[in-house]
């Protein structure tokens, strides 16, 4: 076989230095041609990191036992020799900008892995890296240097967890200059100046708000494929909105980072909240920052004491559940009932009618209602089975309204309903049944009474306490109110206005450990109705206007970009198939009952669409005997498209 000449740069060799000629055959393998390149270059060094980029072909050479001619490499091919690990600049969710050795090579899934990996952070299939939005820049601001955190010398382990000594990773004990580092990582910033806030992007419209949706990475490829070169700046963000045992003892980053993301997401109103949740926020931040700065703490943990206290939680379990005697057993049975009259209402399109009140009856995942106490032995108006529908909270405490929300699925989409309760305590106890109902529970559950409480103590959270706050400090010079709310109530309020309301939430919440703290923010966050949406913006198949696609952790939503209104959810438990016409750029769902959508995308690459529900559902596949081990080949079958075949 005829020889001919190969031209390779050697990256490490520096610009300037021309390529290495190397004479080669077709049936020369790419190990023996990194091996060639090395004995020429004469550089005594770890070579063992680097690897071959085909440049017009955007193509990692990784296959080592490959032949040339199996890759299709000719004379005319640009190859460069370089390291798979390089550094990068990663903006977290608390600000802070760390400069680590990320894989080049790896699809971006993988690379996120090691990332969380050397930062101490669990589940890392929620989050993803993003195209950084840039901030407001005003002529007089001059360039402020960027503080940036080194991490480029840990070392990168394959282990699926890091050896940890004392609560954190081996290589954060390595020196009080990378303890004070992981401090950042675990602990939570205090409130953002107001110009800081005003500078950030926030997002106008749903629109805005899509387009950003349109900068995350594709978790099928690399980042060199994606352009992103060496000492870039990307984003770190929990993309994937279905958070996985998040347990205050192991995840002491990843609950600072996931309650920095939260908190950002509501000062620059990416999602909204009543004026009374804003306010119950503004003092949890007040409560957390206060309580942080006194006592800053880093949760340690005793792995001996861990593996001895979960022993004794399994044992109690088995043991509570041969001690449970036939009575109790029979007392479960036999299902408790929730009756009341509760007002309900239907919206529809072009309707003025408002809530009618009827006997409502509770009995295992079922609703029924009546026209009144008297009829309900006979047959009920309607029965509505809420095993799989959408629980969502609509309560303002000081309005004395408390409506729960119920998206019930239905062969078209989803059918809204609305129950509006007299008081709080209706209210917790018909809440807390509907959320155990949505999950397939009866009231018989133990979780029951549990959940009650829950909504109970957070709803007495929102109660104001008029004068109560003469003993807090009313003229706190500690309290900056412009941090802790966004800024449309900067224009709305006054300092003087916002401060005693602020206050006034703190007094319910200022007994909270900082964990604790922290929790009941991010359950706060989570019950907002518009929590885990990603909107795109979509023009679907026979349509002539752009319309929204809201993309949640178990559904689909359309919206009317015009009015805002949700005109169709479409469930992913109802989803048989959903394809991608990748020439086109189109995508098709089919769901039950012969209900076929397709669209094209207007604001994000449809792969960044696919990956998305694919994610969603690869989330709901988690559970407690795999958590172990990430089944990364599902995740790529599930969100990769064609590339993954």
């Amino acid at each position: 076989m005829a020889a001919w000449d190969l031209s390779v740069i050697v990256e490490d060799l520096g610009n300037e230095t021309p390529p290495v000629s190397l004479s080669v055959t077709s049936d020369f393998h790419i190990g023996g041609v990194m091996l060639k390149l090395v004995e020429k270059t004469q550089i005594k060094r770890d070579w063992s990191d680097h690897a071959l980029w085909w440049e017009q072909k955007q193509q990692w050479l990784l296959r080592t036992a490959w032949s040339l001619e199996k890759y299709g490499i000719h004379a005319d091919a640009r190859l460069v020799f370089m390291p798979q690990h390089k550094p990068l600049r990663l903006g977290l969710p608390n600000g802070i900008t760390l400069r680590l050795r990320a894989c080049y090579s790896s699809p971006v899934f993988k690379t996120v892995m090691g990332i969380c990996r050397m930062l101490n952070i669990r589940h890392p299939e929620e989050l993803s890296l993003l195209r950084p939005v840039e901030e407001k820049k005003k002529k007089k601001d001059k360039d402020v240097n960027e503080e940036i955190y080194d991490l480029c010398e840990v070392p990168l382990t394959s282990a699926s967890r890091p050896c940890l000594y004392n609560g954190m990773p081996a290589h954060f004990a390595d020196s009080a200059q990378m303890e004070s580092i992981y401090k950042m990582l675990s602990i939570t910033q205090p409130p953002p100046a107001p110009e800081v806030l005003a500078k950030q992007y926030r997002p106008a419209s749903v629109v805005d708000k899509a387009h950003i949706n349109g900068r995350w990475l594709d978790s099928s490829r690399c980042l060199l494929q994606q352009g992103i070169q060496e000492n870039d700046r990307l984003w770190l963000r929990f993309k994937y909105l279905t958070f996985y045992e998040l347990d205050p003892k192991y995840d002491v980053v990843r609950l600072t980072q996931l309650y920095e993301q939260a908190r950002w997401a509501i000062l620059l109103e990416d999602i909204d909240c009543t004026e009374e949740e804003m306010m119950l926020f503004g003092a949890l931040q007040y409560h957390i920052s206060k309580v942080s700065q006194s006592e800053p703490q880093i949760l340690t943990t005793n792995a001996a004491m861990d593996d001895l206290e979960s022993a004794l939680q399994c044992l109690e379990v088995k043991m509570e559940g041969e001690s449970s005697s036939a009575s109790e057993m029979l007392e479960n049975m036999t299902a408790p009932e929730l009756n009341d009259y509760l007002k309900i209402f239907r919206p529809k399109r072009l309707t003025l009618k408002g809530y009618k009140q009827y006997w409502f009856k509770f009995q295992d995942t079922s609703i029924s209602y009546f026209k009144s106490k008297e009829e309900s032995i006979g047959e009920p108006i309607q029965q509505i089975n809420l095993k799989g529908c959408e629980v969502a909270p609509d309560v303002n405490v000081a309005a004395q309204k408390f409506l729960i929300r119920l998206l019930i699925p239905a062969p078209e989409g989803m059918n809204e309903v609305y129950l509006r309760c007299d008081n709080d305590q209706q209210y917790a106890q018909w809440m807390a049944a509907c959320r155990l109902a949505s999950k397939g529970k009866s009231l018989a559950d133990s979780t029951f009474q549990s959940e009650i409480q829950s909504i109970r103590s957070f709803l007495a959270m929102q109660k104001t306490n008029s004068g109560s706050h003469g003993n807090a400090p009313a003229n706190d010079e500690s309290i900056n109110t412009y941090s802790l709310v966004s800024p449309r109530y900067h224009k709305k309020y006054k300092v003087k206005q916002l401060t005693p309301r602020i206050l006034d939430a703190y007094q319910n919440v200022a007994q909270l450990s900082l964990t604790d703290a922290v929790m009941r923010f991010l359950q706060i966050w989570q019950s907002l109705p518009d929590f885990g949406l990603s909107y795109v913006v979509v023009r679907f198949k026979g349509s002539r206007k752009d319309e929204v696609l809201g993309i949640a952790p178990n559904r689909l939503i359309r919206i009317d970009l015009g009015v805002g209104d949700v005109v169709k959810t479409w469930r992913y438990n109802n989803m048989k198939q959903w394809n991608v016409n990748w020439d086109i750029r189109q995508m098709a769902i089919e769901f039950e009952g012969n209900v076929n959508i397709a669209f094209g995308c207007v604001t994000a690459d449809c792969k960044i669409v696919h990956e998305f529900i694919g994610g969603y559902i690869f989330m709901s596949t988690r559970s407690r005997e795999k958590s172990d081990t990430l089944n990364e080949e599902l995740f790529h079958k599930l969100t990769g498209g064609h590339e993954a075949l």
